[in-house]
């Protein structure tokens, strides 16, 4: 029997999308749900909006209560938090690699550890030691999956991916899409979409 999907729309540069990736998976899988990774980037969506850098950027002060909101949220689920310098990271070359190991099955894991990568230890993403290393904790060589991401198909799906949460007017990540449309945004709205998801699969 075909199980419910969930659609998993995030972006590396998302703090919020770090707390989801870190749960996503024991949750969808408790109720019966999979789960479809789509990485895409914020960038263009925001440029529509005028705006040149994230939200908490050009608003201090949200920006301030963002990172003790994940501070607070991650603690409370055995997880750290570490703002990283630069922040928005640059996570093109990082969600280009996360869609070439789909069919290899090291999306996930490989999404997880850049996250703790980013989020955890502060490393920036866009360096290219940082997201190898991140390949080789996943069991990934590097090398085929740095050429995978760098093909014409990659940059043509994380691009598809970008303009499909353009299309669903997503404003931000992470965004969950179930079946039947609906969208549901932010972390705290992860346990309502999968079960929706589940619910509107039956």
């Amino acid at each position: 029997m075909t199980k419910p999907q969930l659609e998993f729309f995030y972006e590396f540069a998302s703090t919020y999308s770090y707390l989801s990736a870190m749960r996503i998976e024991a949750l969808a899988e408790a109720a019966g749900v999979e789960i479809a990774w789509r990485p895409f980037l914020l960038g263009p969506i925001f440029k529509a909006q005028g705006w040149t850098t994230s939200p908490f950027n050009l608003y201090p002060a949200k920006g301030r209560y963002m990172v003790r909101d994940i501070e607070r949220i991650a603690a409370a689920r055995g997880l750290s938090f570490k703002l990283p310098d630069p922040f928005p990271a640059q996570g093109l070359h990082a969600a280009r690699l996360a869609l070439a190991g789909l069919d290899a099955d090291w999306t996930p894991a490989f999404t997880k550890a850049v996250y703790c990568a980013e989020f955890q230890r502060g490393a920036n993403i866009a360096e290219p030691d940082v997201l190898a290393a991140c390949l080789r904790e996943v069991g990934a060589d590097p090398a085929s999956a740095i050429e995978a991401a760098a093909s014409q198909p990659i940059k043509d799906q994380l691009r598809a991916n970008t303009d499909a949460a353009i299309r669903r007017e997503m404003f931000g990540a992470p965004t969950f899409a179930t079946a039947d449309g609906e969208l549901f945004w932010g972390d705290d709205r992860l346990d309502c979409a999968i079960e929706w998801a589940r619910t509107a699969a039956a």
